[in-house]
């Protein structure tokens, strides 16, 4: 039996031109039986090249009125799958532009199926053939996706990308219609903890590209905004927090002003800290990481983290007083100092929350222990 009978090739297609057919024959040499090609609201001049295509029988021919995007066109066809294919394997999605080879395509299709991992088919941007637009960026998506979503990816724009059957389920929900949809996807393998695995695929340009249908600008904010949307999130949660700990730590520095004892200097620390953290792991876990894991594991972590950083913060903002020589009546002074300190160790404390203290493999691991 043909291992690759259980995978369907999903085809999203807008105008395409003779290297469709091309990408289709040589998929179905490469042994793939059975293809969902979308046309997703072409021109009449494409219309000789969907025909060709739907007279093979290997062939399922979907079709959009107007044109709805590469996310909408991918997820007409997750929703034939799962209708029609439910017992099979999973799906990769393929550009109909050439750009993936049918071997690196059934090299993706053969690891996702002795891993049960989705597989992204990643290019090696180094290479010289690549266009200057697209190494750039790439290397500003995979540095923001590691900074902010904790996720280490090599090709971020990739298409070829081998699903198996229980993440379209999932991916079917996610929102997005255009080429965000696919940054979206990306982002949900984190949120809902589906393992994935890269394969280096042939980097392949055709034309520099030109036959994309990606719209610079427009696209490219659609994409950044899904994925800083989380960080300012996590930037409110934080402003909220760091205005009530100031605020509490003024209030308690002016009750305390006359007195130049150690515990009453160190009391305003720990009662605005006390009372902030708490607030703030109660909208983190529920506001930004959306964690559905253990509330008391979760806060003992956040708690092994807020600790350490906390005395480091006392110790910087104290090391500041002795340095500036600033007294405990010097209020203002001193609240401008304690917000400088914590404004520094504000993105150290969010790649670590996110990475560990609401990591969903944790919290899964939790849940099945439970």
């Amino acid at each position: 039996m043909n291992q690759l009978s259980g995978i369907s090739i999903v085809l999203p297609s807008l105008n395409p031109d003779v290297k469709l057919l091309r990408t289709i024959s040589g998929l179905l040499e490469e042994g793939f039986e059975h293809i969902i090609l979308v046309n997703d609201g072409s021109g009449p001049e494409s219309a000789q090249y969907f025909q060709s295509a739907a007279a093979l029988p290997q062939v399922q021919l979907l079709r959009h009125e107007t044109n709805l995007g590469k996310g909408a066109a991918l997820k007409t066809a997750f929703r034939w799958f799962l209708e029609n294919r439910p017992d099979a394997a999973g799906v990769i999605t393929v550009d109909g532009d050439g750009q993936h080879t049918p071997s690196d395509t059934r090299a993706c299709a053969l690891e996702m199926l002795s891993t049960g991992k989705l597989i992204l088919g990643c290019r090696d941007f180094k290479e010289s053939l690549v266009p200057k637009r697209s190494r750039f960026g790439n290397r500003i998506t995979c540095g923001v996706f590691r900074l902010l979503c904790g996720m280490k990816l090599s090709d971020t724009q990739t298409g070829l990308r081998a699903i198996p059957t229980d993440a379209v389920r999932q991916f079917v929900t996610v929102k997005g219609e255009r080429f965000e949809y696919e940054t979206n996807m990306l982002l949900e393998m984190k949120a809902r903890n589906i393992p994935y695995a890269e394969v280096k695929i042939s980097t392949v340009y055709i034309e520099e590209n030109s036959s994309s249908h990606f719209r610079a600008v427009r696209d490219s904010v659609r994409i950044y905004r899904l994925i800083l949307a989380h960080f300012i999130r996590y930037t409110l949660s934080s402003m909220l927090s760091a205005i009530l700990d100031t605020g509490l730590f003024a209030l308690f520095c002016w009750l305390f002003a006359s007195d130049d004892s150690i515990a009453k200097q160190l009391l305003p620390f720990l009662i605005a800290r006390g009372i902030s953290s708490l607030f703030n792991f109660t909208l983190n876990k529920k506001l930004v990481f959306n964690s559905k894991g253990s509330t008391g594991k979760a806060l003992l972590r956040y708690y092994a983290l807020a600790v350490p950083v906390f005395l480091l913060q006392i110790g910087l903002t104290q090391g500041a007083y002795h340095l500036l020589h600033i007294r405990s009546g010097q209020v203002f002074l001193k609240t401008l100092i304690y917000t400088i300190v914590m404004a520094c160790l504000y993105l150290i404390s969010f790649m670590t929350q996110q990475r560990w203290v609401f990591a969903r493999s944790k919290e899964k691991e939790e849940l099945n222990h439970e």
